[in-house]
């Protein structure tokens, strides 16, 4: 057999000719990456021709024995594996042990091993091994046979290493990939811990090829290592002793550790959890979980490979997913953390401004509110002064799928034209005088959520034009700037401005009003909202008595007819300043009607209501149903009475034209508290 020699020239296997184009060969196989296996079936052939051996193969040590790998035999066509009693064992042994090449006088062992990668790290799955050829020419130069056979181990040598750098390659990818997925999966909003663990475990078994895979959080405080639902066994968690079995062997000491049942001591495996879940456990590898600042948080564990044992590779491997389901996991518990916080903050948001009424008016416009908070339509809010159009727009944020963003209201008649422009789109530093730095306008801030554009009646018309604009093209400019910038924006806009006579009257654009004007909400006035008055007046009595930490009083009869009677024209805003005074002044365990300290609004002569008092003489919202407004008037005139005699009841009965018990009587058919029951 000879080696390739180009066309017309023969080269003689025994020259120096035939060693460079052996050495050639080897380089072009090395580039080209082919395997060891596929190397050596087409190298040894070439080596026992070049120097005139009987036979050589590459014997690697297995399960405390040796196996031929790959042989080539002259007097063989099969190159059929020779049995392992045939080889020179001892030669064998002796050269591993010396790390040198040893002959007998007709066997050859060259050793071939790879423990150690070009860093001087040890590497995974060892692979030790001989270079072992017979030489039946005994006068054959010993420095040529070792010259030519190290190039040949070396050839092995670099093969095993380039795949082994190739496997690491994949293996490093396959877990970058997984650790994507996970990150995907945090992202959704679906997301909780028991998805994650699962996917983490999966990917695990997928890689190491193993049956199972556990997670173990460390539950310091109970000193216990829970196992989720990523144990691949069901949903159950796994409560065990944070210093049982292997796991914790790593948790104690954070590092490592094998079990192979046929070769490691059985005492270390934790077989109560095998009979717990009826399962067989006959390899593990365990590696610790370490989080972002060094702290440990469980424990990984692979259990059961599928072909053969775990060794060193799988540590390495397990270890590398360990890694990134530790950032993962902890990631998990902070966005399960912030989410309870934002959540938790959205909700208190939400109950500090509730739509308090259960006057029809009101009734609807919450129903209304809530069915619009469900799209991205323009809201238009119409309603007096002190009506509460900023709580109808709050709801509507807060019922929507916007909520979690911000909520930025502008009072538009506060800004003057020449800072409008810069307080609803912002501006770039230097934009104009005083612009030291690029400022962010309501539109950006509002990004995600809601912009509440209160008082937009009062926007001056160049105003108008350029928020026509923004909500036409969903983009703004800063002042100054050139690059338009998108916006995220739901715009709720409230006015007590009649916009269609403003219309009329070209104070007002028409085509604003339309985009505004999809859907209108009108609010009623306090007075027009019957007992509304008393539910928002105890809603605001219990809200600034628990911010003063003093105990909650009650409204007298007579203090309830005088805020029915109010004609309220500041409406819910009047009533909220009156609680809250009434709240910080009054000490005792009743707010009375002087309590309230409510006045009549002038008449046109500039004098208030009759006989100078300060209760209206005309009920504003009286109840359509006779009985009610009938008891309500009765209710009023005996308050009334009984505030004129100051507290005199036989006074009062007199005045009233009854006898003192018969008052009495008529105050409780009315549900009036009498001076009987509180004493």
């Amino acid at each position: 057999m000879t080696n390739q020699a180009p066309p017309g020239k023969l080269v003689d296997p025994a020259s120096p000719e035939g060693e460079l184009a052996f050495a050639a060969e080897i380089a072009g196989m090395l580039r080209s990456q082919i395997g060891r296996s596929a190397m050596l079936s087409q190298l040894l052939p070439r080596f026992v021709d070049l120097l005139g051996l009987g036979c050589a193969g590459l014997v690697t040590q297995h399960q405390g024995g040796w196996q031929v790998e790959s042989w080539s035999d002259v007097n063989s066509s099969s190159n059929g594996l020779p049995a392992a009693k045939t080889l020179p064992n001892e030669l064998i042994s002796d050269a591993i042990d010396r790390g040198t090449s040893r002959t007998d006088g007709r066997w050859w062992a060259v050793p071939c091993q790879v423990d150690v990668n070009e860093d001087g790290v040890i590497v995974s799955s060892p692979l030790v091994g001989c270079l072992v050829f017979q030489a039946d020419d005994p006068a054959a130069a010993a420095d040529r046979i070792n010259r030519v056979s190290q190039l040949l181990v070396t050839a092995i040598i670099r093969t095993e290493l380039d795949s082994r750098h190739r496997h690491r390659i994949a293996q490093l990818t396959s877990v970058l990939e997984s650790a994507a997925r996970w990150q995907q999966t945090q992202l959704l909003e679906t997301s909780d811990d028991n998805t994650l663990l699962r996917q983490i475990a999966d990917s695990a078994t997928d890689l190491i090829d193993c049956e199972r895979a556990s997670i173990f959080l460390w539950d310091k405080r109970r000193n216990k290592l829970i196992g989720r639902p990523a144990l691949g066994i069901d949903d159950r968690p796994l409560v065990i002793p944070d210093d049982a079995g292997i796991v914790g062997e790593v948790l104690a000491t954070k590092e490592p550790q094998i079990w192979n049942g046929n070769s490691d001591d059985e005492s270390r495996i934790n077989r109560e959890i095998d009979r717990t879940l009826e399962f067989d456990t006959r390899s593990l590898v365990a590696v610790p979980l370490i989080g972002t600042r060094g702290e440990t948080i469980g424990v990984f564990e692979a259990i059961n490979h599928r072909e053969n044992q775990f060794d060193t590779s799988h540590v390495l491997l397990l270890s590398d997913l360990a890694t990134h389901a530790a950032v993962a996991i902890q990631a998990q518990r902070a966005k399960k953390t912030l989410t309870e916080s934002r959540d938790r903050l959205v909700r208190d948001a939400a109950s500090s401004t509730p739509m308090i009424g259960q006057h029809p008016s009101v009734v609807a416009v919450r129903d209304s509110g809530t069915k619009v908070a469900k799209t991205d339509l323009s809201v238009l809010i119409l309603g007096e002064n002190g009506t509460g159009k900023e709580v109808v727009a709050k709801h509507i944020h807060y019922e929507s799928d916007r909520k979690n963003g911000p909520f930025v209201a502008v009072n538009c008649a506060a800004l003057v034209e020449s800072l409008l422009e810069s307080e609803l789109f912002g501006h770039e530093k230097g934009s104009f005088t005083d612009a030291n730095a690029t400022r962010v306008g309501k539109f950006e801030l509002a990004g995600g959520g809601t912009l509440f554009l209160d008082e937009v009646g009062d926007m001056s018309p160049g105003g108008q034009a350029k928020l026509l604009r923004v909500l036409e093209q969903k983009e703004v400019v800063r002042v100054g700037g050139s690059v338009p910038i998108p916006v995220d924006v739901r715009v709720i806009a409230a006015t007590n401005q009649p916009l269609e006579q403003l219309i009329a009257q070209k104070r007002f654009r028409e085509d604003l009003f339309f985009r505004l004007n999809v859907v209108s909400l009108t609010l009623p006035g306090l007075a027009d909202r019957g007992r509304d008055v008393l539910l928002l007046a105890d809603h605001f009595l219990h809200h600034f008595c628990y911010e003063i930490g003093r105990k909650v009083p009650v409204f007298s009869d007579a203090a309830q007819s005088a805020m029915l009677s109010h004609p309220w024209p500041g409406n819910v805003r009047e009533l909220r300043n009156t609680i809250e005074r009434v709240s910080y002044l009054t000490a005792g365990d009743q707010i009375n009607a002087a309590d309230l300290e409510l006045r009549s609004p002038l008449g046109e002569d500039g004098h208030a209501g009759s006989n100078g008092s300060s209760r209206s003489s005309l009920r504003i919202d009286l109840p359509t149903s006779l009985a009610e407004s009938t008891r309500l008037f009765q209710i009023d005139h005996i308050c009334q009475a009984i505030e004129n005699c100051s507290g005199n009841m036989t006074e009062a009965a007199s005045r009233l034209d009854l006898h003192r018990s018969n008052l009495y009587r008529k105050m409780k058919q009315l549900g009036m508290r009498t001076g009987e029951e509180e004493s």
